[in-house]
């Protein structure tokens, strides 16, 4: 395999992994890691290696992008920059519990 082909698939895992991550894999988000899927499917076979070479930045840049959103929002969580504390507090809650084996169970809520 080349240099060239291993780099993409580098790539490709680290925005597979980036998009579970922070979007999520259920039912509703499905189609956005399908689509990504696709796409890297379909650019498997580009004979112009300067048009393949931009492909993998972009989704290099993507994951970049969609990595660092999100631990900006999660400084803003831990500096309580006028954001719900709420949602952090459960997930540390839950961190939490979890270094020590144990789950928090389901909040009921009508």
């Amino acid at each position: 395999m080349s240099s060239e082909a291993m780099q993409a698939v580098k790539v490709y895992r680290h925005l597979l992994k980036a998009i579970n991550k922070h979007i999520g894999k259920d039912g509703s988000k499905r189609h956005f890691r399908d689509f990504v899927m696709e796409e890297f499917r379909k650019n498997t076979k580009l004979s112009d290696p300067e048009a393949a070479y931009q492909k993998i930045k972009l989704a290099r840049d993507y994951t970049f992008l969609l990595n660092s959103v999100h631990h900006h929002m999660d400084l803003l969580f831990s500096y309580n920059i006028a954001v719900d504390r709420s949602d952090e507090m459960t997930r540390t809650l839950k961190k939490s519990a979890a270094s020590v084996g144990l789950q928090l169970p389901d909040v009921y809520q009508p």
